[in-house]
C-alpha cells in the first residue's frame, strides 16, 4: 500500500510545484495588506482543495466542459497579475477592508499553494502513483507550506526591508515567467 519511493517522488515534486518558499515575498506582501496571515486557515483551504481536486477533479472540470489546459491559463492569468502588481508596485486586487480573512484564501490557498500546477499535477500523477501515497505526499507539503506561513514574521526580519523589496521583484519577475510558462504550454493544447 504505503511506497516510501513514491511518497518521496510524490513529495519532491508536490515541493517544486508549489514553491512556498518562492513565495515568501508574496506572503509578506500579503501580510502587510491584510494585517495577518491565518496560517491554520491557509493551510487547510488549501489541502482541502488538492484532496477534493485529486479524486473529484477531472470530473468537476469535465462537469462544466473546462478543460485542464484552460483550468491552467485561467490560474496562469491570477499568477500572471500576482506577479505584474509585485514587480510593478501597483495593485490590481482590492482587499476587502470588511472581510480581510479572505486574503488567506484567495489569493493565497488558490492559486499560489493549490494553483492550477499544483491541481493539475495532481491529475498527473494519479496516472502513476497509488493515492495513497499521493496524500502524503500532500500531506507532508503541507505540514511545510504550515511551518512556513507561520515562520513569515521571522523570515521578514531575517530579510529586512531592503531586502524584502529587492525579494519582491525577483520573485516577482519568477512568478511572471512561471505564469507565462503555464500559459503558453497550455495554449499551445487548446
Amino acid at each position: 500500500m504505503f511506497n516510501f519511493k513514491e511518497i518521496i517522488s510524490v513529495s519532491l515534486i508536490l515541493f517544486s510545484v508549489i514553491d512556498i518558499l518562492g513565495s515568501v515575498p508574496i506572503i509578506i506582501d500579503l501580510r502587510k495588506k491584510a494585517g495577518h496571515v491565518q496560517s491554520e486557515k491557509a493551510t487547510i483551504a488549501s489541502g482541502a482543495l488538492m484532496i477534493l481536486f485529486l479524486f473529484l477533479g477531472e470530473g468537476i472540470l469535465n462537469l462544466f466542459g473546462i478543460d485542464i489546459g484552460s483550468f491552467a491559463i485561467a490560474g496562469a492569468l491570477i499568477m500572471f497579475f500576482i506577479g505584474l502588481e509585485m514587480v510593478l508596485g501597483i495593485h490590481f486586487f482590492r482587499s476587502d477592508h470588511e472581510d480581510l480573512s479572505s486574503s488567506s484564501i484567495v489569493p493565497l490557498a488558490f492559486p499560489l499553494i493549490a494553483g492550477a500546477g499544483t491541481l493539475t499535477t495532481l491529475i498527473s500523477l494519479k496516472a502513476v502513483y497509488a493515492t495513497s501515497n499521493i496524500l502524503v505526499g500532500v500531506v507532508l507539503n503541507l505540514i511545510f507550506v504550515y511551518m512556513v506561513l507561520k515562520s513569515s514574521n521571522w523570515l521578514e526580519r531575517k530579510i529586512g526591508a531592503g531586502g524584502f523589496n529587492i525579494l519582491r521583484k525577483v520573485f516577482g519577475i519568477i512568478l511572471l515567467s512561471i505564469a507565462i510558462k503555464i500559459f503558453k504550454t497550455h495554449l499551445l493544447t487548446l
